[in-house]
C-alpha cells in the first residue's frame, strides 16, 4: 500500500523531548583575538568541556558525499582488483580512529547534477526500487564490515521524471515520499542497515522548504507499512524494519552559502523538534544579522552549544566542503608563494587550506562534522571538479590508487581524538570540541588563506577530561609560537607529544615531513610551549600514541597505472594481440564479488552483475540510464533506457544520454560497437573516440551518430564534418578509425568519410551516446592499427619532481583549472628559460593550453633534434608539441625556449609496441636528397643538427625497435629541415 496523499502543511508534531543544559548564561565566549606577532596562549580548561552536550559538541569527524558519478568506478576496482579495494575501506574507514565516519550519498536521476550520472533507484512509479545501481549505497555497505557505527544519510538533488512532473505541480509529496521510502527499504533489505538521517529538501536549496520536512518526518513516524511486497521484508523482519525506519533523523537543509534554515529552527518551535542536524556548504562563518539574541545573529552556534530558548543542542555540520585540489605531491613545486618560493603543501585550495576550513567553520559556526565532495574522485578526468579529492581512484584495471598527503593533514584530527556520534546513554567518550581553546583568525570564507599568520587552532578534549588534543595549523610563512596551559583537566602523564606534517626541506624526499613525531615537552611555568614551523600542522596532544601502529601506519603506495589493454573478453591484461579492449556485457569472464551485507556482519559473494544493479564495466554515466539487460534472444546488451518519458529531469549539466570508457592515453585505434534501436518512437546512437575531457557526446574529438532511417553524421567535437545516408536498418555496425590525423568513420564495414584533421586531438577514450530513446549496444572492441604506436605509457605533471627546470618559470598550484592536469600549469616566456624531461618511450607530447606562440630548440639525450620547432595552438588537455621517431628505450628532452609563451601542463611517453609492418619509403628518400655532405665544410652548429637526423634516420632504416608510422614521418621532417638548415663555413664569413 503507498501512502495516501495528504497536503504539504502537516499537523503538529511534538517537540522533542530536550536535554536541558546548565550552562551560564550567554552564548559561549570564543577566544578574543589574538596579535600577530608574539605567542599565542590557550587555555585548556576541564571546565569548558561540555560532557553533557552530546550533539552540538560532540566531535563527528569527516564524510564523504558519494554522488554524480564519483564513486563509479570504485565497483570496478572491487571485481578487478579486490584486495585493494578493501584495503582503501580498511584506510579511510577503519581502525579505531576512522578517518571517515559517515557516508552521504545523493541519490541519482541519471542526470548530470555535477560530475556525471547516478542511476535513478527507481525510473518509473511501477519499477522495485534498485540501491544496488547506486555505488554510494554499496560503499556504505562496504564501509560498515570494518566500522559498524558508521552514518549512512540520503539527500537528492534532481528527481526522477515521474516524481518531478508531480512535483512540479505542487502535489508530488506521495511520488517524493514513495522513492525516498522504497530506495531506503530496499538499501536495507540488500545491505542490513537504515538509512541514519535523510534530508528530505533538495540539495544547495536557497529557500528551505520547511513545509515539506515537516510533513516528511510526519510521514515517516506514522507510517505502518511494511507489509507491501515492493519491499520484499520478511514478516519476522518487520517489526524490527519498522522500528528502524522510525528513527530515522532529518537533516537540513544542505544551503549553499546561505543561512537560512538556523534562524528558521530557533523561531519555529516544531521544526526545532523535528530536525536533528543542520547543514550547509562551501561557507565556514555563522550569520551575523540583528541583534545579539535574535535568530538571525550566530544561529548556529547557538543551536550547537545549547545556549538557545529550546536549552537543546544540536549537530551542525559543513554538509558538504571540496577536498583538496590537485595532488599535494606536485604542489610543493609551485611558485605561488611571496617572491616566487613554494608554499609546500600549503596555499588556497591546498591540504592546509582544507585544514583551516575544519578550523575555522568550528571556530566560527560551531560546526562539527566536514564532508568531503568528493573524498574519492572515482570517475574519469576531464570531468567537471576533476582532481578535487583526498584518493584519486580512476584505473580500475590496474589497481593504482593514489592516496594524497592531504589524508595525512586530516588524520591530525581523526587519529588523535575519539570521534564520532555519542550514544543514547553518553557513554561511548566522544571527545568534545572546545570553544574557549578554538579559534581562526586566516581570512577567506570558502577558500581560506593562511598567509597572513593568525593564529588558527581546534582543541578537542575527553568528555572526562582525562587528554586533550590541540591541532594548529600555520599556512603562512612565518614560524608560530604556541603556549598551552591545562587547567582543570585529570591528565595523568603530563607529557605532551608534537605530531607535525610540512613538506620536505631541501634535498629531502617528497613525503619525509608527512606526519610524524617531531618532539615531547613538559609544561614549564604551566605552559606547553611549542614552535609551529611554516606550512605546517601540528597536532599536540597528551595522548601516548608514539607506539601506536595505526597512528604510525604510512599510506599504501599508489602502485603501477597500466594503461588498458587486454585481450578479447576484456578482463585479462595482454599487450602481445590486437586488442586493446572489449566488451560483449556477457561478463562470463567475471567471477562473484564481495558485498558487505548484515549491517556489516559480514561479506556476502554476489554474483557479477546482481552485486552491482546491472551496471556494465569501467562505463562513468555522464547522462542517462545505461544498464545491462537481455535482448530478445536472451543476451547481454547494453541498453541506454532513458526515454522521452524520463528526459524532463531539472538536471544542471543537460545532456543527451552518453557514457564513456577507457583509457586517456589511448592514441592510434579502431573502435567498434553494434546498435540497435528497440524504440519504435525512434533512436540516435553515438560511437566517439578520443575522448579526453567534457561530458556530452559531442566531447569525443571525433564522432559518428547514425539514426534508424540511415541517415549518419560525422563530426569533429560538435562541429559537423559530413553527412550521408545508408539503408534504413533495426541495426548498425559503427567504427572509427583513428590513426594520427587521418579518421576515418565507417557504417557497416563500409568507409563513409574519411577526414584529416590539421591540428588533430591524439588521445583519448571512447564514447557512446544515444538521444532520448532506449538504444542497444553490444560487442565493443578497441583494437590496435598496425604500424601505429596504440598509447602512451605514462602521463608525468608538470610539477613532477622529475621534471627540472632553468630559467624564469610561473609555476602555479592554486585556483586551477580542473582540465589542466591536477590543477597545475608551469608557464614561461623568457627566453631561453627551458625544461628537461625523463621518459621511456619512443617519444614525448607537451601538453597544455597554447597559443602556439612558442618556439623551441629540443634536444634529446643531449643532442639536438630539432632548431625552431613550432607549437600549435591547444586547447586544454591537447598537445601544443609532438615528438616521435626516437629509439624505444629511457631519454631525457630538453626543450629550450627561443620565443613566445609556453604553458606546460604536462607530457606523455609514447609506447614502443607497435604491430606490423611501417613504411620507411620516405625516410630512404630523405637520406638519397640529403646525399653526403663534407662535415668541415659547415657550421658546428648546423652540423650537430644534421648529423643527429641523418643518423636517427640511417638507424630507423636498420629495423629501429618501436618505430611506427608517424615516427617514421617525423624522422623523415626533421632530416629535410636539418638539411635545409645546414650552413657552409664560407657563407658565414662572406
Amino acid at each position: 500500500m503507498r501512502v495516501r496523499r495528504t497536503s504539504r502543511t502537516s499537523k503538529w508534531l511534538p517537540l522533542a523531548a530536550s536535554t536541558a543544559l546548565a550552562l551560564a548564561a550567554g552564548l559561549i565566549a570564543a577566544p578574543a583575538a589574538h596579535p600577530v606577532d608574539g605567542p599565542v596562549e590557550i587555555v585548556v580548561d576541564g571546565n569548558d568541556v561540555r560532557a553533557d552536550n552530546v550533539n552540538g559538541l560532540t566531535y563527528k569527524g569527516l564524510g564523504l558525499l558519494s554522488c554524480n558519478s564519483t564513486s563509479n568506478l570504485l565497483m570496478d576496482y572491487k571485481a578487478e582488483h579486490p584486495e585493494r579495494y578493501w584495503e582503501l575501506i580498511r584506510v579511510l574507514f577503519g581502525g579505531k580512529n576512522p578517518l571517515i565516519n559517515h557516508v552521504k550519498i545523493e541519490m541519482g536521476s541519471d542526470t548530470n547534477t555535477s560530475t556525471g550520472a547516478d542511476p535513478a533507484t527507481m525510473r518509473t512509479p511501477d519499477e522495485p526500487a534498485d540501491a544496488s545501481r547506486t555505488p554510494g549505497f554499496q560503499l556504505a555497505a562496504d564501509a560498515k564490515t570494518v566500522n559498524r557505527d558508521l552514518k549512512v544519510s540520503i539527500l537528492r538533488w534532481t528527481m526522477p521524471e515521474w516524481v518531478q512532473k508531480e512535483w512540479d505541480k505542487g502535489t508530488g509529496q506521495d511520488e517524493m515520499y514513495t522513492w525516498y521510502k522504497e530506495t531506503i527499504l530496499d538499501a536495507y533489505q540488500k545491505y542490513g542497515y537504515m538509512v541514519d538521517y535523510v534530508n528530505p529538501d533538495t540539495n544547495e536549496t536557497r529557500n528551505p522548504d520547511e513545509s515539506f520536512i515537516k510533513w516528511y518526518k510526519n510521514a515517516i513516524v506514522t507510517d505502518t507499512d511494511f507489509s507491501d511486497p515492493r519491499y520484499g521484508i520478511p514478516v519476522k523482519k518487520r517489526k524490527k524494519a519498522a522500528k528502524a525506519y522510525h528513527g530515522i533523523k532529518i537533516v537540513a537543509s544542505d544551503e549553499n552559502q546561505t543561512h537560512n534554515i538556523g534562524p528558521s529552527l530557533l523561531s519555529d518551535e516544531q521544526l526545532f523538534g523535528i530536525v536533528d542536524a543542520v547543514g550547509y556548504h562551501y561557507n565556514t562563518d555563522d550569520r551575523r544579522e540583528g541583534s545579539p539574541g535574535s535568530d538571525t545573529y550566530l544561529p548556529y552556534t547557538r543551536l550547537a552549544t545549547g545556549e538557545n530558548k529550546y536549552h537543546e543542542d544540536k549537530e551542525v555540520w559543513y554538509s558538504e566542503g571540496t577536498a583538496s585540489f590537485g595532488y599535494t605531491d606536485y604542489r610543493v613545486a609551485n611558485t605561488d608563494g611571496p617572491g616566487g618560493a613554494s608554499t609546500g603543501i600549503g596555499g588556497v585550495q591546498s591540504a592546509l587550506d582544507l585544514a583551516n576550513r575544519l578550523v575555522k567553520s568550528y571556530a566560527n559556526s560551531k560546526r562539527t562534522h566536514y564532508i568531503f565532495q568528493p573524498a574519492i574522485g572515482s570517475f574519469y578526468e576531464g570531468a567537471q571538479y576533476s582532481h578535487k579529492e583526498l584518493v584519486s581512484a580512476r584505473d580500475p584495471w590496474s589497481g593504482h590508487l593514489h592516496y594524497d598527503a592531504a589524508l595525512y593533514v586530516m588524520q591530525h584530527f581523526t587519529q588523535f581524538a575519539r570521534t564520532g556520534w555519542e550514544n543514547d546513554t553518553n557513554t561511548a567518550g566522544i571527545w568534545r570540541t572546545v570553544p574557549e581553546a578554538s579559534y581562526s583568525g586566516v581570512s577567506g570564507t570558502e577558500n581560506v588563506d593562511g598567509s597572513n599568520g593568525a593564529p588558527s587552532y581546534m582543541t578537542l578534549a575527553d568528555p572526562r577530561r582525562k587528554d586533550f588534543s590541540t591541532v594548529v595549523v600555520n599556512d603562512s610563512d612565518r614560524r608560530k609560537t604556541y603556549r598551552i596551559k591545562a587547567r582543570n583537566m585529570r591528565l595523568g602523564d603530563p607529557t605532551m607529544e608534537v605530531w607535525e606534517t610540512r613538506g620536505p626541506d631541501a634535498g629531502q624526499a617528497y613525503d619525509a615531513n608527512l606526519k610524524h613525531l617531531v618532539d615531547e615537552i613538559r609544561p614549564d611555568d604551566g605552559y606547553y610551549t611549542y614552535t609551529v614551523e611554516p606550512r605546517s600542522i601540528v597536532t599536540l596532544t597528551t595522548l601516548d600514541k608514539s607506539r601506536d601502529k595505526e597512528t604510525t601506519r604510512r599510506l599504501p603506495g599508489s602502485g603501477d597505472r597500466t594503461v588498458l589493454d587486454t585481450d578479447a573478453t576484456g578482463k585479462k591484461h595482454d599487450v602481445r594481440d590486437s586488442v586493446l579492449y572489449a566488451d560483449d556485457f556477457g561478463y562470463e569472464e567475471e567471477g562473484d564479488v564481495e558485498v558487505g551485507t548484515a549491517g556489516g556482519t559480514r561479506r556476502t559473494s554476489q554474483p557479477y552483475l546482481a552485486s552491482r544493479g546491472n551496471q556494465p564495466r569501467y562505463m562513468v554515466d555522464q547522462t542517462g540510464a545505461w544498464e545491462v539487460g537481455k535482448d530478445a534472444d536472451g543476451d547481454n546488451v547494453l541498453y541506454q533506457y532513458m526515454d522521452q518519458s524520463m528526459k524532463d529531469t531539472h538536471a544542471w549539466n543537460w545532456h543527451t544520454p552518453n557514457t564513456t570508457v577507457g583509457d586517456f592515453r589511448w592514441e592510434n585505434y579502431r573502435a567498434t560497437v553494434d546498435v540497435s534501436f528497440p524504440d519504435p518512437q525512434g533512436g540516435l546512437a553515438t560511437l566517439g573516440v578520443r575522448q579526453q575531457k567534457g561530458m556530452a557526446a559531442s566531447d569525443a574529438a571525433y564522432n559518428i551518430r547514425v539514426g534508424p532511417d540511415g541517415t549518419w553524421t560525422f563530426y569533429e567535437y560538435g562541429t559537423v564534418i559530413a553527412k550521408g545516408t545508408v539503408a534504413a536498418a533495426d541495426r548498425y555496425r559503427l567504427a572509427i578509425e583513428a590513426k594520427g590525423a587521418s579518421i576515418t568513420a565507417y557504417v557497416d564495414g563500409k568507409a563513409v568519410h574519411t577526414y584529416q584533421d590539421p591540428t588533430p586531438q591524439a588521445e583519448g577514450r571512447v564514447k557512446l551516446g544515444s538521444d532520448f530513446h532506449t538504444t542497444a549496444f553490444d560487442n565493443l572492441k578497441v583494437e590496435k592499427i598496425d604500424g601505429y604506436a596504440p598509447y602512451a605509457t605514462a602521463l608525468t605533471d608538470s610539477m613532477d619532481a622529475s621534471v627540472d627546470y632553468s630559467g624564469a618559470w610561473s609555476r602555479k598550484a592554486a585556483f586551477g583549472d580542473a582540465m589542466d592536469w591536477y590543477r597545475s600549469t608551469s608557464t614561461s616566456q623568457a627566453a631561453g628559460a627551458s625544461f628537461s624531461v625523463p621518459f621511456t618511450g619512443t617519444g614525448i607530447d607537451i601538453i597544455g593550453g597554447n597559443t602556439g606562440s612558442a618556439v623551441f630548440d629540443v634536444y634529446v639525450d643531449g643532442k639536438p633534434i630539432a632548431k625552431d620547432a613550432g607549437t600549435v595552438a591547444s586547447d586544454r588537455r591537447r598537445a601544443t608539441y609532438a615528438l616521435r621517431g626516437l629509439p624505444d628505450r629511457a631519454h631525457t628532452a630538453t626543450f629550450v625556449l627561443k620565443s613566445g609563451t609556453i604553458v606546460f601542463d604536462a607530457f606523455t611517453a609514447i609506447s614502443g609496441d607497435v604491430d606490423g609492418r611501417v613504411d620507411t619509403a620516405a625516410i630512404r628518400d630523405s637520406l638519397a636528397e640529403a646525399g653526403d655532405p663534407v662535415p668541415g665544410d659547415h657550421t658546428p652548429d648546423s652540423w650537430a643538427l644534421f648529423d643527429s637526423a641523418r643518423s636517427a634516420a640511417r638507424a630507423a632504416l636498420r629495423g629501429q625497435k618501436g618505430l611506427d608510422t608517424l615516427g617514421a614521418a617525423q624522422i623523415a621532417h626533421r632530416l629535410d629541415d636539418a638539411f635545409a638548415r645546414l650552413t657552409r663555413k664560407d657563407a658565414t664569413t662572406s
